[in-house]
């Protein structure tokens, strides 16, 4: 009997994930469930359709993911260091790329935690693993600053604001621990 291999690894060099290789091949055993700690893999019920459950569409928007947060990162500081004594039209030029950028890695942020979102949900009862401790904080400045942005795109016009800083170093921050996040799942 040949051994047909269901399940394997696929994502960027730095941040793997385990995939279907052949789906076509699985018989139901559920060792996909058991051997994910992520959570990424679970049972099909009736109120999940095939599209949603679909790993494969989601994916292609997550490999924008490191793309996204690097052009997030460095358009972020570009836009902090236009804000001190630069001509307003180049301030206003790494805005709008920051802001393109930012959204892009929102985007691509928000369907890895929708990959992700059964951790999520069963983080209570989960032990407090050393791969865990750096998910929550990261996930809970990764919504700062997500608020603090659409605060700043909303109502802040100028550059150098007291909520701008704010967010440029909870950025700085969120740039970290991502990147401990990243290096971590290795």
């Amino acid at each position: 009997m040949r051994l047909i291999k269901v399940i394997g690894k696929a994502g960027s060099f730095l941040h793997r994930h385990t995939v279907f290789k052949n789906a076509d091949a699985c018989i139901g055993c559920g060792k996909c469930i058991k051997t994910c700690h992520n959570g990424v893999f679970f049972k099909l019920d009736k109120t999940v359709s095939a599209n949603e459950a679909n790993p494969k569409i989601s994916f292609r928007i997550e490999r924008l993911l490191p793309l996204a947060f690097i052009a997030s990162a460095v358009t972020g500081i570009g836009l902090h260091i236009a804000g001190h004594g630069t001509i307003h039209s180049v301030w206003h030029n790494w805005g709008v790329a920051h802001i393109s950028a930012s959204f892009l890695w929102l985007l691509s942020a928000a369907v890895h935690i929708k990959r992700h979102i059964l951790w999520y949900k069963t983080f209570a009862s989960k032990r407090f693993t050393d791969k865990l401790w750096i998910n929550i904080p990261l996930s809970l400045l990764f919504l700062i600053v997500t608020i603090t942005g659409i605060i700043l795109i909303t109502h802040i016009n100028g550059a150098n604001s007291a909520l701008g800083l704010f967010h440029y170093k909870l950025g700085i921050l969120l740039l970290l621990l991502s990147l401990i996040h990243v290096f971590y799942r290795k």
